[in-house]
């Protein structure tokens, strides 16, 4: 098969995923096998049960793989896998099938920033992106503004000093009894109320485009309280509407801000927390106003998955960048440091 073929594994959190790519941007195969519905009942992610069903799932999702890409693991040319951050019972995982394959195989291993291949997954959605530019990368664990300055070069220019946009969700979901995870619940509330019901607080800083959603979510829930004492109705519409409207509208404020600070003409969105509709909406808007160009993954691209850090594996190899078989998990490694 003519190309460059990468073998994507992905195990950071509750998706099992393998992916085969074609030279970075071309898409053979997408396999993700979710544990979310066992998850559900316990309001998050359980890193034990994660565990298990990542051992569970992790073969039969590499065949699949491969046999919807129509090739074999001789045709592979490299293999990626991520090693972090995530839960570390999870990343293990992947990485001791990634360097089984890889040295089986005699194929190159290539260590991927999970947060590198979110923002990756843009190359497979738009084959003409070229860095640089500007990315906003929200999800359950992070919300980052990143320079893209070159293929596997980042600057982290601001990020949540608190909980991060989509525990914010998952925690206000939690108080009006929606439910895990809290971003497509929310979302789904949110259409059917009003914006403008409250106005809670956007954090901003002085000379940074860092976030902090931690006063937002201590306004909801000073809310919720105030309405269950005085027994009125909770507006669950409205109150998710409101509170989407904040949260959305401080990411897009801040990431085009930088944006036009560092002369960037393309914007790119990334993370689980990119599927939102509001935020998709907002980030189109906001490009349109300042003559941006603006990149989004479709939503299957915005989870968790194989083939972004498949894509990402490839840049890092065309790089030069090659792990060895001591590569481990790592709960918590900086984008910049890679």
């Amino acid at each position: 098969m003519d190309g460059l073929i990468t073998l994507g594994i992905e195990s950071s959190c509750d998706e099992t995923s393998a992916a085969v790519v074609r030279n970075g941007r071309e898409l053979l195969s997408n396999v993700i096998a979710s544990s979310l519905e066992l998850h559900k009942a316990y309001g998050g992610v359980v890193p034990e049960l994660a565990s298990r069903k990542h051992l569970e799932f992790i073969v039969p999702v590499i065949d699949k793989a491969l046999k919807d890409a129509k090739v074999s693991l001789e045709d592979v040319d490299v293999i990626g896998v991520t090693f972090g951050p995530g839960l570390v019972g999870g990343l293990l995982v992947g990485l001791m099938a990634a360097k089984g394959l890889a040295y089986a195989a005699g194929k190159p291993l290539v260590g991927v920033h999970h947060l590198e291949g979110h923002i990756s997954a843009n190359f497979l959605e738009s084959p003409d992106l070229e860095p640089p530019f500007i990315t906003l990368v929200a999800s359950g664990g992070h919300s980052h503004i990143v320079l893209v300055e070159d293929y596997g070069k980042y600057k982290i220019l601001g990020r949540t000093r608190d909980d991060a946009a989509g525990e914010a969700y998952d925690k206000i979901s939690r108080a009006l009894g929606l439910g895990y995870p809290g971003g497509p619940a929310i979302d789904k509330a949110a259409k059917n109320g009003d914006p403008s019901y409250a106005v809670f607080p956007k954090t901003r800083f002085r000379s940074s485009y860092d976030f902090s959603f931690s006063g937002i979510k201590t306004a909801v829930l000073n809310h919720l309280n105030s309405l269950k004492m005085a027994g009125a109705s909770v507006p669950v519409n409205d109150i998710c509407a409101s509170f989407q409207e904040a949260v959305c509208g401080i990411l897009c404020e801040n990431t085009f801000k930088a944006a036009r600070d560092f002369g960037m003409k393309t914007v790119v969105l990334a993370g689980g927390v990119a599927a939102n509709s509001r935020l998709r909406e907002m980030f189109e808007q906001a490009a349109a106003k300042y003559g941006m160009r603006l990149e989004k993954p479709s939503r299957v691209l915005c989870t968790d998955n194989g083939a972004m850090i498949a894509s990402a594996a490839y840049f890092a190899y065309k790089k030069g960048r090659i792990s060895d078989m001591t590569l481990n998990a790592e709960a918590s490694w900086s984008l910049e440091d890679m």
